[in-house]
């Protein structure tokens, strides 16, 4: 195993992917995290805090569409996902180019 803390914060910044092309926020640090957790030290931690997190930023969407008929408050909730979505991405993969193991707010463990 090699130490690679370049794709690591590649990973990391994998997930803004969303705001260029619409989709894949998701998909593209999954497809880095299978190919590479054997492969690169510390990337099936990193890897697992992030699809943790994208998995909890969509059940998250999902629970503020039906708050969006609740006085807006789904809305709000959109708003403030969106900033954390892009936020924490780019906050993370910096502590990751120093070699920490960040973790990301309010994730549901899915993958453990």
């Amino acid at each position: 195993m090699r130490e690679d803390n370049q794709l690591i914060v590649i990973t990391h910044l994998s997930q803004l992917i969303t705001l260029v092309i619409g989709f894949g926020s998701l998909l593209l640090p999954l497809i880095l995290w299978l190919t590479q957790k054997e492969k690169i030290y510390q990337m099936d931690t990193h890897g697992k805090n992030i699809i943790n997190f994208q998995l909890s930023l969509i059940v998250y969407c999902l629970l503020c569409i039906p708050l969006i008929l609740f006085l807006g408050l789904g809305i709000v909730g959109l708003i403030v996902l969106g900033i954390i979505s892009v936020v924490f991405p780019i906050v993370n993969a910096l502590k990751a180019s120093k070699g920490e193991t960040p973790t990301y707010p309010l994730s549901l463990n899915f993958i453990s």
